[in-house]
């Protein structure tokens, strides 16, 4: 169950090491840069889609299946990637984007040329829309709806992305039977699973309410027994950004995933840090439901699009966009803060060590995405999305190390300007600095690999003294754990009952004086506190 104690690395691989100067990242840099990954305490490997597409939605809208995209590379340089990702004991888990298909798909194109050809009914066809909207775009500003007039096949067609984006119809077995060949073809490079995208839309009616009830995530047990047959380690980590009373549906019998990207408590913790107060983690962890049998949770600071906070209420998630995004070209979508964690955070290294801290002391599996270890910046001037989304700095030298190409052929560009310039902030940079963001995250990852009952033990809210204090202690088979953070931008007096007769601080090696059961400690602002317990 190597999943339950994972540390995963998000890499969009075309922004993130570019080894043949054309200006875009490709499979070979990112072969030469996992040291990177692996020195970072990093055991899996997360790809961001990487097959041929039109780039219209960053490779989410799929023309093939079955290949690299050329920019990228090729099969024979996916290959390279895998045994090299091996060779370093990490694992790889792959983009299964299958909710949709691009409008250039070869199905999608079959589909609406021909209503009697078989790949008409891999989609979901109206002569007219529903009378009343289904279901609203995720795009709203960009897209009208979710149904889409096309010419040539003289009918609508559904789609909850993009109008580039037809969804597929996961209620027909045909349908299904392709996802498990594209997985089958992917599994036999040796990849250890997929993050399902859009896991929440798979299941959806879409477009069938006519439809007798029915168990609409049959088809996620169904691929999860797939790719269990095939790889009895594997992981299917799903994409489910859906209220509370939705969860348990997804994770109820453990037999459908067996990881869940953690929106719910990703919006909570955004609360925390921005009212100061640590009920709101607790809050979030209390909405969670229980996994019958080992599932995880995977628990991210920042992903690679905006930070959505749609599982909160008005008013909290004003409060929300108040602190991290107070200006109104930081926001998208009314839902959505379209920044990156350390510009968010204000630049504050205090602030930024106490929020990768409380990532690492969740219960669950952390996952990192490109350059925040690093904290890079995002650029405003992109649009959307694509404002998270440079090109990875590495070093001071032209483009951050990532391309020696010229600026006007990066796949983005390059942040040269202001307080996160590639020229202050890049890995050399903080290779050579003892005190630096980079290391920081190093020694939170080793805390982690040597206590892994954080995310498999008994996880256990102890008293700390402070409404602006998150304190647990972690108990694993043969060792505790206690951790405090101070949310709060002052220093505060801490009165902390791990139940313990000793207690020895992580990174200083400090007793810690135990009176009457309590361990009396002020925490500095932001400040933090890890020790053994005996």
């Amino acid at each position: 169950m190597w999943e339950r104690t994972a540390i995963l690395y998000g890499v969009d691989v075309g922004r993130f090491a570019d080894s043949n100067d054309d200006g875009i990242g490709d499979f070979r840099g990112l072969v030469r840069r996992l040291d990177h990954v692996a020195a970072l305490g990093a055991d899996c490997v997360w790809i961001l889609p990487c097959f041929p597409s039109a780039m219209r939605d960053n490779g989410y809208d799929v023309d093939n299946y079955y290949a690299i995209h050329p920019a990228l590379g090729d099969l024979r340089d996916f290959a390279d990637f895998v045994a090299a990702a091996r060779e370093r004991g990490l694992r790889v888990l792959l983009d299964l984007v299958v909710n949709h298909t691009s409008d250039r798909h070869p199905w999608f194109q079959a589909a609406r040329r021909d209503p009697r050809s078989r790949y008409r009914d891999y989609y979901i066809w109206r002569d007219e829309p529903p009378p009343a909207s289904d279901q609203e775009t995720i795009f709203p500003g960009e897209e009208q709806g979710t149904w889409t007039y096309d010419e040539r096949a003289g009918a609508f067609f559904h789609h909850r992305f993009y109008h580039f984006q037809p969804d597929l119809d996961a209620a027909n077995r045909e349908v299904r039977g392709e996802i498990e060949r594209i997985m089958d073809f992917w599994l036999s490079f040796g990849v250890d699973g997929f993050r399902l995208d859009a896991a929440s839309h798979l299941v959806e009616e879409k477009g069938h309410p006519e439809i007798e009830p029915r168990d609409r995530h049959e088809v996620l047990r169904e691929l999860f027994a797939y790719l269990r047959s095939r790889r009895p380690d594997g992981v299917l980590m799903a994409e489910a950004d859906v209220p509370p009373g939705r969860l348990p549906a997804f994770v109820s019998g453990g037999d459908q995933v067996n990881v869940m990207l953690n929106f719910l408590l990703n919006n909570y913790l955004w609360l925390a840090l921005a009212t100061e107060r640590a009920e709101a983690i607790d809050r979030g962890l209390a909405l969670l439901p229980a996994w019958p049998g080992r599932g995880q949770w995977a628990n991210f600071l920042r992903n690679l699009d905006e930070a959505d906070l749609e599982q909160l209420s008005g008013e909290k998630r004003a409060a929300v966009m108040r602190v991290f995004a107070p200006e109104a070209s930081m926001r998208i979508y009314g839902r959505g803060i379209r920044r990156r964690l350390v510009p968010m955070l204000g630049a504050d290294r205090r602030r930024l060590q106490l929020a990768f801290g409380l990532l690492f002391a969740l219960p669950g599996a952390p996952v990192i995405v490109y350059g925040d270890e690093i904290g890079m910046g995002e650029n405003l001037s992109q649009p959307g999305r694509e404002a998270v989304r440079p090109p990875m700095q590495w070093s001071a030298e032209k483009n951050g190390g990532f391309s020696r190409a010229p600026r006007e052929r990066l796949v983005a560009p390059a942040i040269e300007e202001g307080e996160f310039a590639y020229d202050r902030i890049n890995v050399a940079a903080q290779e050579a600095d003892p005190g630096s963001l980079l290391r920081v995250v190093r020694a939170l990852a080793r805390i982690r690999r040597d206590h892994p009952e954080i995310a498999t033990g008994e996880c256990r809210q102890i008293e700390a003294g402070s409404s602006a204090v998150w304190a647990r202690v972690y108990r694993g088979p043969s060792s505790r754990l206690l951790a405090a953070h101070n949310l709060s931008s002052r220093t505060v007096e801490t009165a902390l009952r791990p139940d313990a007769a000793l207690a020895t601080e992580i990174g200083s090696g400090e007793r810690l004086d135990i009176v009457d059961g309590l361990i009396r400690r002020r925490l500095p602002p932001y400040g933090s506190l890890w020790a053994r317990l005996e």
